[in-house]
């Protein structure tokens, strides 16, 4: 497994994607205020084979977009199995 980020020559940038075997599993965008699709998702979609966009945020909005789920921080790690924020990590 890997982390990276992607990002082109413009500066147009995702924050986090994901790889299995130097594959791409799915990209994460963190914003703080629930706003629509990054524009650079938008633009990673129509030019990659990323199967999965992902953009979390500190609100409650969920929303999808041709490729791209908006959802919270906590929705994100309840579906992922990582620790919830604000509970006991030890778990």
């Amino acid at each position: 497994m890997e982390l990276r980020f992607i990002r082109d020559t413009d500066r147009r940038e995702v924050d986090f994607v994901v790889l299995k075997d130097r594959q791409p599993l799915f990209t994460v965008e963190c914003k703080s205020g629930e706003r629509s699709p990054s524009h650079a998702i938008g633009y990673f979609c129509k030019r990659t084979e990323i199967p999965h966009f992902y953009q979390v945020h500190m609100g409650s909005r969920e929303f999808i977009s041709n490729r791209t789920r908006g959802m919270p921080f906590t929705t994100f790690c309840r579906e992922m199995n990582l620790p919830q924020p604000g509970r006991d990590a030890r778990r």
